[in-house]
């Protein structure tokens, strides 16, 4: 009624309706009870426990809600805990693992690929997919940024001189700003509503800028370039003039920098072999030469024995004082710690580190290798382990361990392939010779916390396709849909999904 109040004379009918109510969600119990449990029951009822606190909301914490409601509630959050999620909270217990074995084994070239009528664009550098997965980004080596849609494969938009050199890195810093970096020694930031000019260019680089990263808890751009140096932009001040900067780190044969998820850590590769790991990161601070502490520089070890506590807070490799005198105090922040990660078999040899990548939830990192002779590649994945004492006064460090390896094909000599992980991190992307290759830690696609060899082990092939006619240079999975793509040296973009 239109005064809210119902009348005596439908009083018996609401307790009828309530009653039935109440009846059905029993019923509802009965049957979610025989039913399969979800993917999150056999981890300690993580379901069940989301399910009731959503009905405790519902009910404004008394408990006194409507139970048919409830039900409703709790059973629309189990079937919440099995969807897919958007952008980087892609929930990796979606389905079980034949199902997205069976998925991403049957991944297949689009047929409506996306194909120009005009190549000039040349190589395809990189690849970026906007946080809500409506925006596919293309880094060219021929000055250009192209757009398209990647649910249509429909072409948006080219930037035609978005630089004055190779576009090596795409970056988004959300839905619609996003930038890009080349080796004109300049970063521009562009805003997809407004594509028609850059919001502002940014100059501080003297050399090549390679990698571009963002910290969301900061708002500061990061980048690093072929000069060795890692800058920092304060993004919540730029103008049309550009941005407030300082140089935050400085090291030779810099070749790829990377943000752990949580922003808690920087990985910096080099041509020279060895990876550096800044913990405990604090981006405002500037690093001088000799202002950081070194905790240890030594060859990350190859997986042999248990691994046991690597990640829950067990010490595989402890600190001496000697080694880190302040370990019974604070820790320092921004602690240096150097690492030779290395490959098996290959101990007497020198390697490159040309591609970098992190794992999702920041359990590992993911490295492509060659060797100085530029006649073997290798992808190898290096779990994260704690290192320190476990004091609630000291900041835990980390070292690496190898975890999963295996041999890629060496084709296109001197080009860097950027391979990459999916959203729920289960799968590895990897440019292998003219196409590309689907790589997991076992046969079901399993999470790498369930998949912890004892001794190093070989990454599992899924499925390669082979779609592009030329050396495929990069490779990236969409955030948001079963969907990822690939470049090639010829200027060829291919989109793959699954073939029903």
């Amino acid at each position: 009624m239109s005064s809210g109040q119902p009348s005596d004379s439908k009083e018996p009918r609401a307790d009828l309706l309530r009653e039935e109510e109440e009846e059905e969600e029993e019923s509802d119990e009965d049957r979610c009870s025989s039913r399969p449990t979800s993917p999150q029951a056999g981890r300690g009822g993580a379901g069940t426990q989301v399910s009731w606190e959503l009905e405790a909301a519902t009910d404004g914490g008394t408990g006194s809600g409507d139970r048919g409601s409830s039900a409703a509630d709790s059973l629309f959050a189990w079937i919440c805990k099995r969807t897919v999620r958007r952008g980087p909270f892609v929930d990796p217990a979606r389905d079980n693992f034949r199902n997205m074995t069976r998925l991403y084994s049957s991944m297949s070239p689009a047929t409506d690929s996306v194909n120009l009528s005009t190549q000039t664009h040349g190589a395809v550098f990189n690849l970026e997919y906007s946080p809500d997965g409506s925006v596919l980004t293309v880094a060219c080596e021929q000055t250009e940024v192209l757009l398209f849609d990647p649910v249509s494969s429909r072409h948006i938009k080219t930037l035609v001189e978005a630089h004055e050199d190779c576009v090596n890195n795409i970056r988004f810093l959300d839905n619609r700003l996003f930038a890009t970096c080349s080796d004109d020694t300049t970063i521009a930031l562009w805003d997809l509503r407004k594509l028609n000019s850059k919001v502002c260019s940014l100059h501080g680089h003297a050399s090549w800028v390679k990698n571009i990263e963002y910290d969301t808890h900061t708002r500061l751009l990061v980048t690093s370039g072929f000069d060795g140096n890692v800058i920092t932009w304060d993004t919540n001040r730029f103008t049309e003039d550009g941005c407030p900067h300082k140089k935050f780190f400085h090291t030779r044969y810099l070749m790829r920098m990377r943000l752990t998820p949580d922003c808690s850590k920087m990985l910096i590769s080099t041509s020279s072999g060895y990876l550096l790991i800044l913990h405990d990161l604090d981006l405002t601070q500037s690093l001088e030469v000799g202002s950081y502490r070194i905790l240890r520089s030594r060859r990350a070890p190859l997986s042999t024995g248990s691994s046991a506590g690597s990640r829950s807070g067990g010490s595989r490799h402890t600190i001496d004082s000697k080694t880190h005198p302040h370990r019974e105090g604070l820790s320092p922040r921004n602690s240096l710690e150097v690492l030779t990660p290395e490959i098996p078999g290959e101990r007497d040899r020198g390697n490159c580190i040309t591609s970098l990548q992190l794992h999702p939830k920041g359990w590992a990192t993911l490295l492509r290798c060659s060797s100085n002779m530029d006649d073997q590649e290798w992808t190898c994945v290096y779990e994260f382990q704690e290192g320190a004492p476990p004091r609630p006064p000291v900041s835990p460090r980390c070292s690496l361990r190898l975890t999963h390896y295996i041999e890629e094909a060496n084709v296109g000599r001197g080009y860097i392939k950027e391979l990459c992980f999916s959203p729920d991190g289960r799968l590895i992307c990897s440019p292998y010779g003219y196409g590309v290759r689907l790589l997991a830690f076992d046969e079901q696609c399993g999470e790498l916390a369930d998949c912890m060899p004892v001794r190093t082990a070989l990454l599992r092939e899924i499925r390669s396709i082979y779609s592009h006619s030329d050396v495929v240079l990069t490779s990236k999975f969409s955030p948001t849909h079963c969907q990822f793509a690939s470049g090639c040296l010829s200027g060829r973009v291919a989109l793959y999904q699954p073939h029903f």
